[in-house]
């Protein structure tokens, strides 16, 4: 496991800001291509395809929350600067958590990057931040980033913190997934893997639908790694995997899913599904909300279902934070179920 965090902590470190995922990209890249994997890069998605592509099709999502600069020393938060709201309807759990996070965000350090090359343009703290009705954004006040230039990216400053206890923290949402993927290659996993953009401005299934459409693939089988928030680490504590049956755009018709099932019942994996949790509160509090919003619903929905798979994601608090937290057995019970499902089959 000790290459797994390696992997994780390397990823970290790099920014790779919703619409700004190119340094990212390039980086995984080099990554996959000296493990002799074949990377393919079109818009808005990277592919890795080992040495029977079929095998396996594998998804994650690699943007990740940061900021954008959108004129002189003005900082809105990118996943809803305006180019990008047209994807987002107001159900996504990122946009019920807008109006109450933005004081998270004081006294949080951030750094500037070239959108294309990487290069680092300067750090800065976030010495404030509100939401603007009128825009609908968070805006932000930056010391230490005067000079930038409308478009510029920025990200948090963030490293891979584990407790005592076996409490992993970061920034997460989704770089623990594209970790997890590297290092399944590293495994031995030989099936394909997308990495895709802008999946928290709601685009990222457009990506992937364009990519099955390209080449008139059709698959039942697709997963899609993700994370999954919960309120309190009292939620997460005897949860090892989240499965779902269905979110709010599309039930999820795979037999991936009795698979990950079995393999949880027979590995003593606490699991549960995460639509029927949500319904079950909905009913002791007497009131309706959603099923939540996954890259998954949206690709099932729009493809018509011929695009078909299943989630698999990692129970997290502190989400869309750089302290969104995770626990280290949560981490092994993935590995395990991803193993099993892709590796030890073989």
């Amino acid at each position: 496991m000790e290459l797994f965090y390696d992997i994780l902590k390397q990823l970290i470190r790099i920014p790779c800001v919703v619409g700004a995922e190119h340094p990212f990209f390039m980086f995984l890249k080099r990554e996959l291509e000296e493990l002799n994997v074949n990377v393919e890069y079109y818009d808005g998605v990277l592919v890795a395809k080992g040495k029977r592509p079929e095998s396996g099709y594998i998804s994650a999502h690699a943007d990740r929350h940061g900021l954008i600069c959108t004129g002189h020393n003005e900082f809105q938060y990118a996943a809803f600067i305006a180019k990008n709201q047209a994807d987002l309807q107001g159900n996504s759990n990122s946009e019920q958590l807008l109006k109450n996070f933005e004081m998270r965000f004081k006294d949080q350090r951030v750094q500037a990057y070239n959108p294309w090359s990487g290069s680092y343009l300067g750090l800065g703290t976030i010495t404030d931040a509100y939401l603007c009705n009128r825009r609908y954004n968070i805006i932000f006040k930056i010391d230490g980033l005067e000079h930038l230039f409308p478009g510029t990216p920025i990200a948090f400053m963030d490293k891979l913190e584990i407790t005592p206890d076996g409490l992993i923290s970061a920034q997460l949402d989704n770089v623990i997934s594209v970790a997890l993927i590297l290092y399944l290659y590293h495994l031995g996993y030989q099936g394909t893997a997308f990495f895709t953009a802008s999946e928290e401005a709601g685009r990222s299934w457009r990506f992937l639908l364009e990519y099955f459409r390209r080449f008139n693939i059709e698959t039942r089988e697709l997963l899609v790694l993700d994370t999954s928030p919960y309120n309190s680490y009292q939620d997460i504590s005897g949860l090892d995997i989240v499965l779902r049956n269905r979110d709010e755009n599309a039930i999820f018709r795979s037999p991936m899913k009795n698979k990950m099932k079995k393999i949880a019942i027979e590995n003593g994996i606490n699991y549960h599904f995460k639509d029927a949790y949500l319904k079950n509160i909905m009913a002791q509090e007497n009131k309706k909300g959603s099923l939540g919003v996954t890259e998954l619903g949206r690709l099932v929905n729009a493809s018509h279902g011929q695009i078909q798979g299943a989630t698999l994601q990692f129970p997290t608090i502190g989400y869309h934070t750089v302290e969104e937290s995770t626990t280290k057995r949560s981490i092994d019970s993935m590995i395990l179920v991803l193993q099993k499902l892709y590796i030890d089959e073989e």
